[in-house]
């Protein structure tokens, strides 16, 4: 199949090329000219803009957008909505709010044009493994392009599927980015106390490589750790600061309109928004609650009152 694939930064890049390993014609647009070489490099078809992927693309048409969810996501949509015909299908890979995508899908359903909103999950990896898939949107037309997702799947009938209207494919990625937050908590709060155990001399790559074959703790996020733990065991290199892209705010906030509750996704969400304070107000002002009421030793910077 020939898709158009607007988006060529590290994901979009090399979904690329795994659609063209496995056979597909892949027109790539991305603002940067340096991105488009490289996809050109790797044997890519170029577009300098949105309308001349349409343009190199035959009807139906198939543009899969994978650029980042807000602003550029909703620009992108509304721009191609006036370029594609009925019949065409537009795909949304990036990590868009499920609400954004079913409006979405109903105002290019206006026009006739197919909208499929697709969670894609793999990072960087995905090329040599394949990407895990939620789509959301008219089943007859997940059929019709059945081949895209084959291709990007860690195999064709693994890792990818269709799990509801539209709306759904993002609603369920989203829900698996909040538990991939609460378990990478669970590790880093773990690791921290094997770190601090220092009278057992403790080798923390050899335990997660022992943790990694039989465990019950054993998972591709364990891979990852084991990986960078041969790096640096004690990450003197690395800042305490966590970003966040949106999806775990929006599992906590679902769930609580839902009356769900979600304490480790919840906990996990508030300890990355902790990480990036500079200084901890509110530990300052327990502290001095505490000298206030019991008179008890607070620590300044001078030492301690």
């Amino acid at each position: 199949m020939k898709i158009g694939l607007v988006g060529l930064g590290k994901m979009g890049n090399n979904m690329a090329k795994r659609l063209m390993q496995h056979g597909h014609a892949v027109v790539g647009y991305a603002p940067s000219e340096e991105s488009r070489q490289a996809h050109l490099n790797n044997g890519g078809i170029e577009a300098r803009s949105l309308i001349n992927v349409v343009e190199q693309l035959d009807q139906p048409r198939v543009v899969w957008l994978m650029v980042p969810a807000g602003d550029v996501t909703e620009q992108n949509v509304m721009e191609l909505g006036g370029m594609l015909d009925s019949g065409d299908i537009l795909i949304d890979g990036g990590n868009s709010n499920y609400k954004d995508s079913i409006r979405r899908a109903g105002l290019l359903g206006q026009k006739g044009i197919h909208f499929l909103d697709v969670g894609t999950s793999g990072g960087i990896w995905g090329l040599s493994e394949g990407y895990s898939i939620m789509i959301g949107g008219d089943e007859k037309i997940v059929e019709k392009i059945r081949p895209i997702f084959e291709a990007l799947a860690p195999g064709p009938a693994t890792g990818w599927g269709r799990v509801g209207p539209n709306g759904a494919g993002h609603f369920v990625k989203m829900i698996h980015n909040g538990i991939e937050y609460g378990m990478m908590q669970a590790y880093a709060e773990g690791f921290e106390i094997l770190h601090a155990k220092k009278e057992f001399g403790l080798d923390l790559e050899q335990i997660s490589e022992i943790w990694r074959f039989g465990s019950v703790v054993r998972s591709w996020l364990l891979d990852l750790i084991a990986s960078g733990l041969k790096e640096d065991q004690n990450l003197h290199h690395i800042q305490p600061w966590v970003a966040d892209s949106g999806e775990g705010r929006w599992t906590v906030q679902e769930a609580i309109d839902l009356d769900i509750p979600a304490p480790v996704i919840t906990i996990a969400l508030q300890r990355r928004l902790r990480s990036r304070q500079q200084e901890f107000y509110g530990d300052k002002l327990l502290a001095v609650i505490r000298n206030q009421f019991g008179g008890h030793a607070v620590k300044t910077k001078e030492g301690s009152s």
